[in-house]
């Protein structure tokens, strides 16, 4: 599957006129959680010739390449990206910090190596709890839930505790997160779901698991409450971005 994605990446930059600069595997094969039936969620950022910037036109800045049930593949501009980037954008974190890459430049790395100094942890846990409670509320409260959104709502707690201990961008891997935080008997309670979820199609239903479900509630609470009393977030400048951006350009 390496090997198809990569020579869909050729394609793209050929048929898109683009450069890719950084493209991973973002959903639950990098979270360390897939089902044998999970799609491959390729995200990539790319850059585009000089001259496309100087545009007046407005132009779109997503490539939505392919979606079907074996391969979801998009990617933003880099403009686009950075300007997220400015706002700490949870998903920019992520996509920088994938176990799975399936390219990356020397030009990446010029954003990657400055990227940690947009992360602003109370949009972070903003972000992430918000995504924990939606996922909770909508798919864990009957007494038959789907399995895979027990992963949707404990990857997001635990990166909102990872994120009130060290004040970093969290790892995607759930099990760094579990390991971190979990201990006897919920921990082993989430593996025997990992395990269950390795051989289980991506539809499997179980009966709702108190234990988590308890854990949950005194998570979200804690943590909405952490949140409404931490300090406002400082935006860094733009300076480094729009170095970065510019250095995009450079023949070096």
């Amino acid at each position: 599957m390496r090997e198809i994605i990569e020579q869909k990446l050729a394609e793209i930059e050929e048929k898109e006129n683009i450069r890719i600069l950084h493209c991973v595997e973002s959903g639950s094969r990098a979270w360390g959680f897939a089902s044998p039936d999970s799609d491959y969620d390729v995200r990539f950022i790319y850059l585009r010739p000089r001259e496309f910037y100087l545009r007046l036109e407005k132009t779109s800045d997503v490539i939505e390449w392919q979606l079907d049930e074996t391969l979801d593949i998009n990617g933003w501009d880099v403009q686009k990206a950075l300007r997220l980037l400015h706002k700490s954008n949870p998903t920019l974190f992520e996509w920088n910090s994938s176990p799975i890459v399936y390219k990356t430049t020397r030009k990446w790395k010029a954003i990657s190596d400055i990227i940690d100094e947009y992360f602003m942890q109370k949009h972070a846990l903003y972000h992430y709890l918000s995504t924990a409670k939606s996922n909770y509320r909508e798919y864990l409260k009957g007494e038959i839930v789907k399995l895979k959104k027990y992963f949707y709502v404990l990857r997001p707690l635990l990166a909102c505790k990872w994120i009130l201990k060290k004040g970093t961008p969290p790892p995607m891997r759930f099990d760094i997160l579990l390991n971190e935080f979990l201990s006897e008997p919920l921990k082993s309670e989430v593996e025997t779901l990992i395990a269950l979820k390795t051989y289980s199609p991506e539809t499997k239903e179980i009966p709702r698991v108190k234990i988590l479900n308890d854990y949950m509630d005194e998570e979200i609470a804690e943590i909405k409450t952490i949140l409404d009393e931490c300090p406002a977030d400082t935006p860094s400048n733009w300076d480094d971005l729009d170095k970065a951006f510019l250095s995009l350009f450079s023949s070096r």
